[in-house]
Parts: structure tokens; C-alpha cells; sequence
């Protein structure tokens, strides 16, 4: 069973501090996104059902990011391969041109069983990206899988590798259960697994697994398909005010204040 998991890799957001509603990104380090973790180990599981199978682990360098590094983490958690796509013209990308992106990348990952994703990224957390893959290779899609088991051509169950997906997500007050032939396109939520961490020794092996880095000429794009459609007109941080409202008194003098407060601020209605 061949399987491709589509990787983006974030600012580690806790290590990111914000200066005057800013984000400061200089220095901060970058890793796997949290949900694409939960595609591998999704990716692992059905591997590992299926008796056998390859695992590529494809991402976007959006910037200058050292993306051959932080991807040695997909690979330490068990994808077999890496594909990189790294190219200037990619900085300041919007989901239209990632996608595009993506979808030229996978034509030279070959054949693949299930293309897997994140619902969405730890950053801006859009869920574009995987509708416009999908809509690209002319893939069905399916999102917010809890579960994924394969199927066998009749319809049932098969630990084997199967002809299809079958995927279980949750729509709030229903479960649904959907089915889809090979080659389908899939969207993960957390709830589907708990990601393995790599050992020390999977870590070490990490440097050793091939990793291939392309340019949008070795995909077949030119920088004009990857032009932003969109502007960011602003992206700051929520402002706090802090009032610093004294309360003086004893303790009964200072609860009236703190009510005739949150009177004033419209917290606590008139009586």
C-alpha cells in the first residue's frame, strides 16, 4: 500500500513571542505541524495493516525555512522518503499556489494509493490546501476522519491493502461512514490516533532515508503559477488594555468597588 502524506511544517507557535501585537518569527524554530503528525501515524497503522506498502512524506519550503532539517522529523516518525519542493518564488504563497505546487509534486512522487493531510495547520489552519489538491488530480476527498480502515473490492473489511478507503468522521449530531475507491484524498482530525514518537535510533536513521529537493522547474511550473492571489491587509495580535483599577479599602469596601467596576464596564447589569 502506497501512501502520501503532504507535510507542512510551522513555526514551533511556542516558542514565538509577540512584540507590539506582532509575531516575531527571527530565531523561531520550525517543526512538523501537529495534525500531519496524525496523518503519519495514520499512515503507519494502515502500512503496517496492510502488511507492507511506502510511505512519502511531501512538503512546500514557503520561505526561508530550513525544511531539509525539519523534515527529518516526518522521517523519523516513519515516512520512508521525503519530497521537497523549494523555490523562492514560493515566498509569500497563498493555498492557491501551494496547492498547485503540491499537485505538480505528487506527478513525480508515482503512483500512490491515499494521499493523506491534516484537517489544517497549526498556523493559519485555512483547510484549503487539501480541496484544491484533490480538485486538481481529480481526486475524491474526504474530510474529518476519525478512522480509516481499507476495503476490499466486495466491500468489507481487509487488512490487506484493499481497493478503497473506508472512513468514519464525526458531523456534530451524526456519524457518518463513507467509502471511496483507490486513489482517494484524505483529511485527518486529532481524535484519529496518538502520534508515536520517533525513538533514538529511528532519529539517527532519519539522516540516512532519501530525500529528494526539486524546483518549481523541475515540476513544471513557472513562478507565475504560484503568485499570490491574495494580500494580507493585517494580521495582529488581539490588544489587551489593562485599566488597573485600584481597590482600597477593607474587604467590604472593596467588594462595593469591584461591583460599582464591573457595573461601569457593562459586566454585571444595574440592579
Amino acid at each position: 500500500m502506497d501512501i502520501v502524506v503532504c507535510v507542512k511544517t510551522n513555526p514551533d507557535l511556542q516558542m514565538m513571542r509577540v512584540k507590539d501585537r506582532v509575531p516575531v518569527l527571527e530565531a523561531v524554530p520550525c517543526k512538523v505541524g501537529d495534525l500531519e503528525k496524525n496523518a503519519l501515524e495514520a499512515a503507519l497503522q494502515l502500512r503496517d495493516a496492510a502488511g507492507g506498502g511506502k510511505i512519502t512524506a511531501v512538503t512546500v519550503a514557503e520561505g526561508d525555512r530550513k525544511i531539509r532539517e525539519t523534515m527529518k522529523e516526518a522521517l523519523a516518525i516513519g515516512a520512508d522518503e521525503a519530497l521537497i519542493v523549494a523555490d523562492a518564488a514560493l515566498e509569500g504563497a497563498d493555498q492557491a499556489g501551494i496547492a498547485a505546487a503540491l499537485a505538480a509534486a505528487l506527478g513525480r512522487a508515482g503512483a500512490f494509493d491515499l494521499l493523506l493531510f491534516g484537517e489544517g495547520s497549526s498556523d493559519g489552519y485555512s483547510g484549503q490546501v487539501p480541496g484544491r489538491v484533490a480538485e486538481i488530480l481529480g481526486l475524491a476527498q474526504i474530510g474529518y476522519a476519525r478512522k480509516l480502515e481499507t476495503v476490499a473490492a466486495g466491500g468489507g473489511s481487509d487488512g490487506a491493502g484493499g481497493a478503497g478507503i473506508r472512513a468514519e468522521r464525526s458531523m456534530g449530531d451524526v456519524i457518518e461512514v463513507l467509502e471511496a475507491p483507490f486513489p482517494v484524498a484524505v483529511t485527518v482530525v486529532s481524535e484519529i490516533n496518538e502520534p508515536r514518537l520517533p525513538s533514538l535510533m529511528q532519529i539517527m536513521k532519519a539522516g540516512k532515508k532519501p530525500v529528494t529537493e526539486l524546483t518549481l522547474a523541475d515540476v513544471g511550473l513557472e513562478a507565475a503559477a504560484v503568485a499570490p492571489r491574495r494580500s494580507v491587509v493585517s494580521n495582529l495580535a488581539e490588544e489587551q488594555a489593562r485599566k488597573h483599577v485600584m481597590l482600597e479599602g477593607d474587604a467590604a469596601r472593596q467588594a462595593e468597588a469591584l461591583v460599582a467596576a464591573l457595573v461601569g464596564e457593562g459586566v454585571l447589569g444595574r440592579a
